[in-house]
């Protein structure tokens, strides 16, 4: 007797407690009332029957869900280490700009000033010289590496339009790739003579190594015109990939030309971008009597290379500093979707624990009924 009514007390009080945690949690289901609906559709995950199939959807288990959860958690730290990398290497990318405009400035101020002495003399070079186009050197600049949105794509796509724009035309075409990606894609489909990697931070001597094949080209008469496909960097948000003639050079875009100089800085915790717009560099003014150890026409001639070099630099910078920019973007979104997607699978997560909670409640109370 007292064993039983000692097993009866306890019992009570059991169901007391419950029934006061069931109060604090909104747990006031009876046994009757549960179901899958009360898990918003989410069945447990209980082992179907021999001989019968499963019905509905079956859920991951709690332990499947925890190891997702941190699995995405890891990926999100590896997104954003990779975002705040390619930060770093646009600031790097923007500093190694920013050193090289003075020499380009003075170059383009010479340059300019040479010009406008010997327009009157009619000054011939074969850099300046407009000739029949029988046949195009078609340069593309794409990135070496993936992980950077569709930054790849919409520069394979540029130059594979301006390559069939060409071929409509009857015009034959060589092609000069920099970047691993456009070497592996047009490698397959066109003539490419040359290929070259682009890496994060080119150097001058990388860009005076290509400007020379490509003048060797042009001047061998092997190509009467030298295009470039690049992108040009407009925010961290966007870039346009754009075609540019580079050869023959044109002298009023010399004396013209300005430019636009990006500096990244942060603002209210995010990365942002100020543009600054340069004017053109005015053209050095000579005196009229001032006389020249070496023959003008010598000099301009020896100058026009170095600008070439340069300008090709800049688009090998600008380029990279649209895939950097076009990789933080990329990173950033996939930040965002692992973050949504934690808070799916920690929402899983939580109706998992609720339903098992549940369930352990509605047996302890149908037992104790009984």
């Amino acid at each position: 007797f007292w064993a039983q009514r000692g097993g009866s007390m306890f019992l009570r009080s059991l169901l007391a407690v419950i029934a006061a945690a069931g109060a604090a949690d909104a747990f006031m289901a009876g046994p009757s009332s549960i179901a899958p609906s009360a898990f918003r559709g989410d069945v447990l995950n209980t082992a179907a029957r021999p001989g019968r199939a499963a019905v509905g959807p079956v859920m991951a288990s709690t332990k499947e869900l925890r190891e997702r959860v941190d699995s995405v958690k890891n990926t999100k730290k590896i997104t954003s280490a990779m975002r705040l990398v390619a930060a770093a290497k646009v600031r790097r990318a923007q500093d190694a700009v920013l050193k090289t405009r003075p020499f380009s400035e003075t170059l383009q101020k010479v340059l300019g000033g040479l010009i406008e002495r010997l327009k009157k003399d009619n000054f011939d070079s074969p850099l300046l010289t407009e000739r029949p186009v029988n046949k195009v050197l078609l340069v593309s600049m794409t990135g070496d590496r993936g992980l950077c949105g569709g930054y790849n794509t919409y520069a394979i796509k540029k130059a594979e339009a301006r390559a069939m724009e060409l071929q409509e035309q009857g015009i034959d075409f060589d092609m000069v790739t920099i970047g691993t990606k456009g070497t592996q894609y047009f490698g397959k489909r066109y003539n490419v003579v040359k290929s070259y990697t682009i890496g994060n931070a080119p150097t001058a001597e990388e860009a005076t190594a290509i400007a020379d094949n490509i003048l060797a080209t042009y001047l061998s008469g092997e190509a009467d015109r030298v295009e470039l496909t690049y992108t040009r960097f407009t925010s961290l948000i966007a870039s346009e990939p754009s075609v540019r003639t580079m050869l023959p050079l044109s002298p009023t875009g010399i004396e013209t030309e300005g430019d636009e100089i990006f500096t990244m800085t942060s603002k209210d915790g995010q990365f942002a971008v100020d543009a600054t717009i340069a004017e053109p560099a005015a053209p050095e003014q000579f005196p009229k009597d001032m006389i020249f150890e070496q023959d003008p026409e010598q000099i301009l001639s020896a100058i026009l290379p170095l600008y070439f070099n340069g300008q090709l630099l800049r688009q090998m910078q600008e380029s990279v500093a649209s895939e950097l920019a076009a990789r933080m973007t990329a990173m950033q979104a996939a930040s965002d979707n692992a973050s949504d997607l934690m808070k799916s699978l920690t929402l899983q997560l939580n109706r998992k624990r609720q339903a098992a909670i549940t369930q352990e409640i509605a047996e302890i109370v149908a037992g104790a009924n009984s």
